[in-house]
């Protein structure tokens, strides 16, 4: 994710966060092989600064990059097994930003015009938002699209999962953090306007529901690769108490855990994530 600078939200105050995300996996059966791909490393980045952050896996996974400078890590199991548990946790020291400038070698916001099968949009979601869909790229016109999204879709939990596409939660009327940026990626793209799927965690003091979190980076100026980052779910800037992990087309390029495996049968699967501020810089 390699990102050069940022602005900043006047009078924002840091905070330095522990993170803590704990992933267990259980199978009917034995599994006989796996892969996994994991997004659990904040980038140091401008407005995040990462301290002790360790990753725990069953056995030694390798580190890489993927296009969008993502670092990831994988690990293939080929040995049977029932349970599977994977650990990160660290610090992170968070000033906050909201509008960020790519470097050169980051991927064309051209390229992120493309719809995937997340975000591609009926015609029904097309007229729906046709009067706040963006008449051209400024920060004005893309918060007013968030502020449509988010009094559309009701936030609800336990509806839609990682699989349903923008179309369909459109049409429940009802979603999460992931679905509320899948439609805001897009309408985004339907207006001509490059987006981006950030996948990252948030710290809600009292609503720790929230903590796994997912919002959109909307392009403001393509060949300045110049950015603003925008929480769908809560229709405003991002701030101090978002952390980055990754981005993407969609949540299958920036998500946080993914893989494929042979056999296992039934999963079940249990996530908690805790961020307690360890003190106000």
């Amino acid at each position: 994710m390699p990102i050069s600078s940022l602005s900043q939200l006047p009078n924002m105050t840091s905070m330095h966060l522990q993170i803590e995300h704990h992933t267990e996996y259980h199978y009917e059966t034995a599994v006989r092989y796996s892969i996994q791909e994991l997004r659990l490393k904040p980038p140091n980045s401008p407005g995040q600064s990462i301290k002790n952050w360790k990753i725990f896996t069953p056995i030694k996974a390798k580190m890489n990059h993927d296009a969008f400078g993502n670092e990831y890590q994988t690990f293939v199991q080929d040995a049977p097994y029932k349970s599977m548990s994977i650990s990160a946790k660290g610090e992170v020291i968070s000033t906050g930003g909201y509008e960020y400038t790519d470097l050169e070698s980051s991927v064309s916001p051209y390229y992120l015009l493309q719809q995937t099968k997340l975000t591609l949009p009926s015609q029904e979601m097309l007229t729906y938002f046709e009067k706040a869909l963006p008449k051209k790229a400024n920060l004005d016109s893309v918060l007013e699209l968030a502020n449509a999204i988010c009094n559309t879709i009701t936030y609800q939990s336990g509806i839609t999962n990682f699989a349903t596409t923008a179309m369909q939660s459109f049409a429940m009327k009802t979603g999460v953090c992931q679905d509320h940026s899948h439609i805001m990626l897009s309408l985004c793209r339907a207006a001509n306007i490059p987006a981006r799927y950030v996948s990252g965690y948030f710290f809600a003091e009292n609503s720790p529901n929230l903590a796994s979190h997912a919002w959109v980076d909307v392009c403001l100026d393509a060949e300045q690769g110049r950015w603003v980052s925008i929480d769908v779910t809560h229709a405003c800037l991002t701030d101090q108490r978002h952390i980055r992990l990754a981005v993407g087309r969609d949540y299958y390029s920036a998500a946080p855990i993914k893989g494929i495996r042979s056999g296992g049968g039934q999963e079940e699967l249990s996530a908690r994530i805790s961020i307690h501020q360890i003190k106000v810089l």
